[in-house]
């Protein structure tokens, strides 16, 4: 790969050094490496947009109670660390029906006790090679998530794609973790993703409301929101919605929420709620089904636990 320096990308880009120098920081700059003092930008990296520019978003019906679900949240905070034997089983059977639901909503056939044999590392007769891999994929890209919670990381359009590129691994590696260069519909949907040479300025947008505009909401206003407006972009040409269902659980992790998951048998009403939002700006209904989802989470915790 070919990089710049940052006089070069100054000149290039009409932004002083030093602001680039704090763009890189705050990694803004996909891709750039900072090397012993001086930041290297790849060539082909896109002009990052100014934060001042454009009229912030009007969303809808974000007000909600989320009283119990913290209390239930503050319950399972006062049982904290869990055993070994407890948290490793929790933890199995979050990534099992995880990743069953969620590729699942895809159009994967492995049945939930299939999938937790594919992930014992046992193959499925008369299942395809792809539906094995996105079983195993998912799986490395929950405990990617994971790493990046543990280690504090900030999400970043470079972690975003990385999560893609694991969904993908092996199935499309032509596409995994790069944006598409083509423009799709979604079949069942009213709304239209963008054209695909929206997708870079639209995907640094989203970082720049979910870190600075957002800060205020509560954590599981951001983490659907995260979802909504990810998925609303469709900025890959597959594999958005199991991305957005880690971003969405990423957000929730973050904050010491315990991981939701959609099921598969709600797959009309989830599909129904984020189409709303998509058209309307309304997450109101989005908001709610993801807070149920929530609260049957930490009651299911609780239940373990006491």
């Amino acid at each position: 790969m070919n990089y710049m320096s940052i006089k070069e990308a100054s000149e290039k880009w009409g932004i002083s050094d030093r602001r680039i120098r704090v763009l890189c920081s705050e990694g803004r700059i996909e891709g750039a490496v900072k090397i012993g003092h001086n930041w290297s930008i790849p060539i082909d990296t896109i002009k990052p947009i100014d934060a001042r520019e454009g009229k912030q978003k009007k969303y809808l019906c974000l007000d909600y109670d989320f009283n119990h679900i913290d209390a239930l949240k503050a319950s399972i905070d006062r049982q904290r660390p869990f055993s070994k034997h407890l948290a490793h089983s929790l933890h199995e059977k979050l990534v099992v029906e995880w990743t069953y639901n969620s590729n699942a909503i895809e159009g994967n056939t492995l049945t939930l006790s299939e999938t937790k044999v594919v992930l014992e590392g046992i193959t499925i007769g008369g299942k395809t090679m792809v539906e094995h891999l996105e079983t195993i994929n998912h799986r490395e890209a929950i405990l990617f998530i994971e790493a990046l919670v543990s280690n504090k990381e900030k999400l970043s359009e470079w972690n975003i794609k990385n999560i893609h590129a694991l969904i993908l691994r092996e199935i499309d590696n032509k596409n995994s973790g790069k944006y598409r260069e083509e423009n799709v519909v979604i079949s069942g949907a009213k709304h239209i993703p963008p054209k695909h040479y929206d997708i870079h300025p639209l995907m640094q947008k989203l970082l720049l409301e979910y870190h600075h505009e957002w800060i205020g909401y509560h954590p599981v206003v951001r983490a659907t929101l995260l979802h909504g407006e990810f998925v609303k972009i469709h900025p890959f040409i597959d594999g958005n919605g199991r991305t957005s269902r880690l971003l969405l659980n990423f957000e929730l992790m973050k904050y010491g929420y315990t991981p939701i998951i959609i099921k598969n048998e709600h797959r009309a009403q989830y599909y129904d709620v984020i189409d709303l939002a998509h058209t309307t700006m309304n997450y109101g209904p989005f908001i709610d089904l993801v807070s149920t989802l929530v609260r049957e989470s930490e009651e299911l915790w609780l239940s373990v636990l006491d």
